[in-house]
């Protein structure tokens, strides 16, 4: 199955969804509070800019035309509130270009009369401009824009303090909520090595997680005691069958006269020995400890009782100083079935199966190659050879073996923390890969 192209952990994900929800709710907040505030600032702007207008009105109204012309002059001095003669060749631009601005116009034109003009520049000056009348003539009050400008302009410190704390809350959130789902899969994890004494906290005040950790424990358990009676079942079995089978062999050597019929009843019974010590090796508990080993030693001990040139001629091309993580008894069952494999089939008819072992290490792995020379397998054949009871060959229809040779090299392989690869040689012949872990 395709991975997908772009893949979040779960915390990521939860920190995510919640840092858009709250960084939302935070900007839409902001956005709400200007709109609350803009109307009552704009109605207390436009009183206060209706009153000095007013008042200038007043002053200019009642002082005659000899004294106006000094009246003007002085306040258009002024450093705060300054007044001029409008003239037709004024240019302005509107103040109308926000909503505050609108709304502020709006007000001061109905305070002071529809003809009022707003502009927030004339000839090139800016400021919030009023144009009102006084008789026949015309004047601008200028006061300065900044008041009105920073009424609702946004404070964007408040905003960034809101979000980063936003982003860390959120941070926290979703570190509250995963924690216990980590938990969950850490020990899961446990279980599949099996640790099966794994549990997890049935106390915790969130009920749906303590439901959930109730029945991974009580699933647990049921796994353990399952584990415990394999192990039972397994060896009343190895006792019941192989005693039974000694007798038979003690009976055989002794009452059977044919010298030929004594060697094939012998065999026979060997046969289902062995066959016994593949399913007692295949089901056997997970229980291995990693530690390092010397793969040169472990290779040449289990080659050591298949040299036997009539049948097997295993070559060893393996550097001394090489060493892996592994379990020496597990690592040693791999091997064994792996020779026993290419003895029985890694051979032309006639001829006594030829096998190479090598190995390399690439970074933190270390690659064991071991190869026959025989016919090979068919490529449509190759994915099923590790399951169990599948004989690559149908021909093989004889009760030679299980069929559990390579299901329990993988099976093993898996419990080393490797990676089994079962392919064709080039040349010819079944190549198998064994990818372990470095020392």
């Amino acid at each position: 199955m395709a991975r997908p192209h772009l893949a979040l952990n779960l915390f990521w994900r939860t920190f995510a969804w919640l840092a858009l929800l709250l960084f939302g709710a935070v900007l839409a907040w902001q956005q709400t509070f200007k709109a609350l505030e803009a109307e009552p600032r704009a109605l207390e702007s436009a009183e206060q800019l209706a009153g000095l207008v007013k008042l200038s009105r007043v002053a200019l109204e009642h002082t005659d035309p000899i004294n106006r012309v000094a009246v003007i002059s002085s306040l258009a001095r002024g450093d705060t509130v300054q007044v001029r003669v409008a003239e037709t060749r004024d240019r302005w631009l509107p103040y109308d270009t926000s909503p505050f601005s609108k709304q502020l116009a709006a007000e001061l034109r109905r305070a002071l009369g529809p003809d009022t003009v707003v502009a927030r520049s004339v000839n090139g000056t800016a400021g919030l401009w009023v144009r009102y009348s006084v008789g026949e003539d015309a004047f601008w009050l200028r006061t300065s824009a900044t008041p009105v400008t920073l009424s609702l302009a946004t404070n964007w410190w408040w905003v960034l303090i809101a979000l980063l704390a936003t982003a860390v809350g959120s941070a926290l959130i979703a570190r509250l909520i995963n924690q216990p789902l980590r938990e969950l899969a850490d020990a899961a994890g446990r279980i599949r090595d099996g640790e099966y004494d794994s549990r997890l906290d049935e106390t915790t005040m969130t009920s749906e997680i303590r439901e959930v950790n109730m029945g991974f424990n009580r699933m647990a358990r049921e796994l353990a005691k399952l584990e415990e009676d394999r192990a039972v079942m397994l060896a009343g079995i190895s006792h019941d069958l192989r005693t039974p089978l000694a007798r038979l062999r003690l009976e055989t050597e002794m009452s059977v006269d044919d010298e030929q019929a004594r060697h094939f009843m012998a065999q026979d019974i060997d046969q289902l020995d062995a066959i016994i010590n593949k399913f007692m090796d295949y089901a056997r508990p997970n229980e291995t400890r990693l530690q390092p080993a010397r793969l040169a030693e472990i290779v040449e001990r289990e080659a050591q009782g298949f040299r036997d040139p009539e049948q097997i001629r295993i070559h060893v091309h393996v550097n001394p100083a090489l060493k892996v993580l592994a379990d020496d008894t597990e690592l040693g069952r791999v091997l064994l079935n792996l020779f026993e494999n290419a003895r029985r089939y890694g051979h032309a008819d006639g001829e006594p199966a030829r096998v190479e072992v090598g190995a390399a290490r690439h970074g933190a792995w270390v690659e064991l190659r071991v190869r026959d020379h025989g016919p090979g397998v068919p490529p449509d054949r190759l994915a099923r050879l590790t399951t169990p009871f599948y004989r690559g060959d149908a021909a093989r229809t004889a009760a030679s073996g299980a069929g559990l040779g390579l299901a329990i090299v993988d099976k093993s392989v898996q419990r080393l923390g490797g990676r089994l690869t079962i392919g064709n040689a080039e040349g010819g012949g079944l190549l198998t890969v064994l990818r372990l872990q470095a020392a």
